[in-house]
């Protein structure tokens, strides 16, 4: 059984399509998977041990036919994205049958269940979504006395989603005597990162690491997996944090909680204001005051950290 499958665009969405996969490869006997899909969700998919293949698609359609040169014939196209490049790609796929995602069609429930019904219909099953998984992450050390805690500042959604700097510093601060502190970041997060770097170093505080644009995906998700809490925004890193059930305290604003929250961590807990204007779904916040995270402070964070310590 050949299965070509376009994976979603953002690291977390991608995350969140293993479920899904596993129920795929539980089905079917032999199965030999060929990923296609953005940079960051084929890094962080690739080690499955049923992928033989993986292609990283950009988006000019000089790299779509590029990309379509190079695939086989499949028994099935799955793509999770429902995009009109997608349903493009699809006509030129070479496959007994063809399934494209459909948002409208799947947009109640969480997106890890959005993407396991979507699977359930396309291929007849009847399967549970069960909990995240990545394959074959090596161990990576750190040189550390203390437990670990990883900060989380970024948001690739936008603007809206990103908790402060200062904010996240504080919560460091405080718990930098139980904790060594390790900043991630992708490569448009730098400057958070270095905001919460400063404000660490005038506080005296000099256990800490900041990863910021230094790691590649598969280094992030082995840094992420041997942490002991990480405060984060609703993010791609939040997600892997899932997948090995590290405890979890995530910052959430203009986002449907109930739509991309953790899944299935029994150590999660969320951090959130009930206003009238959330969730928005924004970018940038449209009325301009940005409440949904200016109102939410470290010492809620700190509060939500001993609920699940």
């Amino acid at each position: 059984m050949k299965v070509l499958i376009e994976l979603p665009t953002w690291l977390g969405d991608s995350v969140m399509t293993t479920p899904a996969i596993s129920n795929i490869v539980n089905e079917f006997c032999d199965i030999e998977i060929t990923l296609v899909g953005s940079p960051v969700s084929v890094e962080s998919l690739k080690n499955n041990p049923n992928v033989v293949k993986s292609f990283v698609l950009n988006k000019t359609f000089t790299s779509l036919f590029k990309v379509l040169k190079n695939l086989d014939e499949y028994d099935f196209f799955i793509s999770f994205r429902g995009s009109l490049r997608s349903i493009f790609f699809k006509f030129f796929i070479s496959a007994g049958k063809k399934f494209n995602f459909n948002k409208r069609k799947y947009s109640s429930g969480h997106q890890v269940e959005k993407y396991n019904n979507f699977i359930n219909d396309s291929l007849g099953l009847k399967a549970i979504a069960g909990k995240l998984h990545l394959h074959n992450v090596s161990k990576m050390s750190f040189k550390n006395n203390n437990k670990l805690l990883g900060i989380n500042p970024g948001a690739t959604y936008g603007s809206s989603k990103r908790w402060y700097p200062k904010e996240f510093a504080k919560v460091a601060i405080e718990l930098s005597s139980e904790y060594d502190i390790v900043i991630f970041g992708g490569p448009q997060e730098i400057d958070i990162a270095n905001d919460i770097e400063n404000y660490l170093i005038l506080n005296g505080v000099n256990n800490f690491q900041n990863l910021s644009g230094k790691t590649k995906i598969n280094e992030l998700i082995s840094k992420i997996s041997i942490l002991d809490l990480l405060v984060t925004g609703d993010s791609g890193p939040m997600h892997i944090a899932a997948a090995f059930q590290v405890p979890t305290v995530a910052v959430f604003g203009p986002t449907e909680v109930n739509d991309t929250c953790q899944w299935m961590n029994s150590k999660s807990s969320i951090v959130k204001k009930e206003l009238d204007c959330q969730p928005c779904m924004k970018r940038k916040c449209p009325l301009g005051h940005h409440n949904c995270m200016a109102l939410i402070k470290a010492k809620d964070v700190i509060e939500s950290i001993k609920l699940i310590s």
